[in-house]
């Protein structure tokens, strides 16, 4: 018998993975013959709660998808075409390229103005196919850009299409130890004058390991919350020596790219991994630890696959947060028993061996490494029909399951956020190399400008044809600040 629920996430999932695209946001048209009528319902339901909007026949255009539930799948189309394979390394970059508006078009503004023509850029990043692009745009821009990745954060194939694109890339995944970080050096030796770095690894190795280099930066722009972190503690302790622009920070990413992307990628990519051990969400209760911006995301995600979801948190302000979005709140040690419990810290240590051994599952969404206190000894493969299954291990001592031996659940183990959230973040990424070029701040983390979020902002409402009311036509200094309450009185 076919359980709607399961079938429906098993359709969205699958539209997520071949794609590597949003559901929120997406116009979705569902339909099926009369015998599918209750997976139809749940299709509608549950990519209506991941934010999707439920359109008529009528409704035409790229990016709308059509559901047609058949039996326990459907067929999938997008923008009236068959969803088809998006082909090699090169084709999935150019399919990403198409989804890229707003990075495109920023991009297209640095070219215009000559903002980073000749300049030596450097970009350490999950290397796929959106960062793939990034790269392209800002080569395109005029620079002499080069690519660094992380070896479990390297697909190969796109290393390679990047390379024959006539962008250098130090990425190799078979290294490790001190040959990883010996490529990492040898790569800031190429010399930047800006690095766009994601969790400021390579900014805080080069801080330790070559000073020298830094001294020559015009500055870095930095994605993410635990890389802004050190950085922030590096300038309390006056060791930091370059401008850093917090990317991180600005609405463009943060708003988007930790609830949307992030809550999409990782929770879907936990639930494919856990479809091999043949369970869901659904089947346990989850425990999110950390209620930031990417916890938010993961709960929200949960939740509209129709998971039971509890959170724990040390922050107050956070927790009272959780509360009135609905969630059960408590110490993790008393909401982990038998529980897939996923951390969204981005803080090492998080999940202890206590905690292992209080969960069914576990998980890291976002991260930093060690964020699972791991007995690596003690990781044994999960074997199914006599072959072992990537991305899951079981902890022998505890019997727990492990995602990803504690990695960053959607970057090894999927690919990455989805495109039209990275469009923003890149996108923000851009405005802000701009911003370090133009202005030059002095040593320090500085926030993005707020004319600088808002152009993004502006350039990716038009790119996906929001109709906006005009602004009032009086400025803040032409106002009245006279309260209107006692006018009459006068």
């Amino acid at each position: 018998m076919i359980d709607p629920r399961a079938t429906a996430e098993r359709i969205l999932r699958r539209f997520a993975r071949e794609t590597n695209l949003l559901i929120a946001g997406r116009p979705v048209r569902v339909s099926a013959e009369a015998e599918d009528t209750d997976t139809a319902i749940a299709v509608a339901g549950m990519a209506r709660a991941l934010g999707a909007i439920l359109v008529e026949d009528d409704a035409t255009g790229p990016d709308v998808l059509d559901i047609d539930v058949r039996g326990d799948d459907a067929a999938l189309a997008l923008g009236g075409r068959p969803l088809g394979s998006r082909g090699d390394a090169a084709g999935r970059l150019d399919f990403a390229r198409t989804k890229m508006p707003v990075s495109t078009a920023l991009a297209a503004e640095l070219a215009e103005a000559g903002t980073v023509r000749g300049l030596r850029i450097g970009v350490s990043m999950t290397l796929e196919p959106k960062t793939a692009n990034l790269a392209l745009l800002l080569k395109d821009a005029g620079a002499q850009v080069a690519v660094y990745a992380h070896p479990d954060e390297t697909d190969p194939e796109v290393a390679a299409a990047l390379r024959a694109r006539g962008v250098p890339v130090d990425a190799d995944p078979d290294l490790s130890g001190e040959d990883e970080r010996a490529a990492a050096l040898a790569w800031l030796e190429r010399g930047f004058d800006v690095v766009v770095d994601d969790g400021s690894h390579l900014v805080r190795l080069a801080h330790e390991a070559a000073p020298h280099l830094v001294e020559r930066w015009i500055g870095v722009t930095e994605e993410t919350t635990s890389g802004l972190t050190p950085l922030r503690l590096m300038a309390a302790q006056d060791a930091l020596r370059t401008p850093v622009v917090a990317v991180n920070d600005a609405a463009t990413k943060t708003g988007f790219d930790n609830r949307y992307g992030t809550g999409q990628s990782c929770v879907f990519a936990i639930a494919d991994l856990i479809e091999h051990a043949d369970a869901t969400v659904r089947d346990l209760p989850v425990l999110v630890i950390g209620y930031g911006p990417v916890g938010v995301g993961v709960a929200a995600h949960l939740r509209a696959l129709g998971a039971h979801v509890v959170v724990a948190e040390i922050d107050p302000l956070r927790a009272l947060l959780a509360v009135h979005d609905g969630y059960e709140v408590g110490r993790a040690e008393d909401l982990a028993q038998g529980a897939l419990v996923i951390s969204c810290t981005g803080v090492a240590g998080t999940v202890t061996r206590e905690l292992l051994a209080l969960g069914t599952i576990v998980a890291v969404a976002g991260g930093v490494p060690g964020e699972v206190d791991l007995d690596e000894a003690s990781l044994a493969p999960v074997v199914v029909a006599g072959a072992p299954i990537p991305h899951l291990d079981i902890d022998a001592e505890r019997g727990t399951l492990i995602l990803d031996r504690g990695g960053c659940i959607n970057v090894t183990a999927a690919e990455g956020n989805p495109i039209e959230i990275m469009d923003l973040s890149f996108a923000t990424q851009l405005a802000a190399v701009r911003h370090l070029v133009e202005t030059r701040p002095g040593v320090g983390v500085h926030p993005l400008a707020d004319e600088a979020v808002a152009h993004v902002a502006e350039v990716a409402a038009a790119s996906r044809g929001l109709a906006l009311d005009p602004a009032a036509a009086s400025s803040p200094a032409d106002a009245d600040w006279r309260s209107r309450r006692y006018r009459g009185a006068r």
